[in-house]
C-alpha cells in the first residue's frame, strides 16, 4: 500500500514559521488543517543548522515562548502556531532538523522494584526516579531493605 502525500508538506508549514506568517494557519482549508501539526512546528522550530548563536537562540526562544505553554493550549492549534512564529528572528528561511527523545532502556526488574516500594507513584514518576538513581544505587537499597545477593542478581 502506498503512503499518499501530505496536503501540506512539512517545508512550507517551516518556511511560514521562519517567515512568521501570522495567518498561515488561517489560510489553511480544513484538508491542509487535518494535516497540519503543530506539535512538529513545535518540535522542528527550536533546531536548526548553522552558526552557533544562531542554534542557540532559536532553541532559548523556543524553550521561553513555546514550550511552557504549548501543552496547555492543546485546544487551540492556531495559538500554538502562533507562539511557534515567535522563535524566528526574521532571518531568512533555517534548515530545520527534529531531534529524536532518547529512548530509556529502564531494567525492568528495578521498575519492579521501586514500584512494590512506591505502589502509588505513576509509572511516569516510577521511570523518572529509575532515571535519577543509578542501578548500583537502587541494588544497594535493596541490599539494605533485607535483599540477599541472589535475590538482587535474579530480580534486578
Amino acid at each position: 500500500m502506498t503512503k499518499t502525500p501530505s496536503k501540506l508538506p512539512l517545508a512550507t508549514q517551516l518556511r511560514a514559521m521562519d517567515s512568521k506568517n501570522r495567518k498561515f494557519y488561517s489560510q489553511l482549508d480544513s484538508e491542509e488543517r487535518r494535516a497540519f501539526s503543530s506539535y512538529l512546528a513545535m518540535r522542528y522550530c527550536a533546531n536548526v543548522e548553522g552558526i552557533t548563536d544562531l542554534q542557540e537562540y532559536y532553541l532559548l526562544a523556543a524553550n521561553e515562548r513555546v514550550n511552557p505553554h504549548y501543552f496547555a493550549l492543546k485546544a487551540h492549534p492556531e495559538l500554538q502556531w502562533l507562539l511557534c512564529t515567535t522563535v524566528s528572528p526574521n532571518m531568512g528561511s533555517q534548515k530545520h532538523y527534529f531531534i529524536k527523545y532518547k529512548k530509556n532502556d529502564i531494567n525492568k526488574g528495578i521498575l519492579k522494584y521501586l514500584e512494590s516500594l512506591y505502589p502509588h507513584m505513576s509509572d511516569y514518576e516510577l521511570e523518572l526516579m529509575a532515571q535519577i538513581n543509578s542501578e548500583e544505587e537502587i541494588r544497594d537499597h535493596a541490599r539494605k531493605s533485607g535483599w540477599d545477593e541472589r535475590q538482587i542478581r535474579d530480580d534486578l
